[in-house]
């Protein structure tokens, strides 16, 4: 859709005063949907390495940054405006190791059988986990950076498949 194909017409966060508003999927049938987000968390080798072995001053620093990912996929209509909460079947958040970052690689996995889509929760979980991972590491590093958060496939729904084509 080209930009100026917008109007508060077609834009279902706006009502008929172009005000936000949270869109009515009242009407719509559940149908199991499925969003995978990605992002990284880029660092020294020390700090990778250092990470690796258990050494950083907090604790287990990959641990708790995927329970901190999945917990934030739960959370997300409270801290997304107008985002419906949603009963979620899956969240899976894997932190990977990328020597070649050097850092790591975080994927967020979340599945549900709703009436509207999982995508900001899937983001919400990367999110939420490089940050936690930054938190838990800050010590070893301040000049880490959180990097390419992006939706990286998703499923069901009315406006059908999505993947990104390439490294996106």
């Amino acid at each position: 859709m080209t930009q100026e194909n917008f109007s508060a017409a077609n834009l279902t966060h706006l009502d008929r005063q172009g005000q936000a508003q949270m869109v009515d999927v009242s009407a719509k049938q559940p149908t199991v949907r499925e969003a995978i987000a990605s992002g990284r968390v880029r660092m020294q080798a020390d700090t990778l390495a250092a990470i690796q072995a258990g050494n950083a001053p907090k604790g287990d620093v990959l641990g708790t940054a995927r329970l901190a990912g999945i917990m934030a996929a739960k959370q997300t209509s409270n801290l997304i405006p107008l985002c419906h909460p949603l009963p979620l079947q899956k969240v899976e958040v894997q932190i990977t190791p990328d020597p070649e970052l050097p850092g790591y690689q975080i994927t967020a996995t979340v599945r549900t059988k709703a009436e509207t889509g999982v995508e900001m929760e899937a983001l919400t979980a990367v999110s939420v986990a490089a940050l936690t991972l930054y938190d838990m590491a800050k010590a070893l590093e301040k000049s880490m950076q959180i990097e390419a958060i992006h939706l990286v496939s998703k499923t069901g729904g009315k406006s059908g498949d999505y993947a990104v084509i390439g490294n996106g």
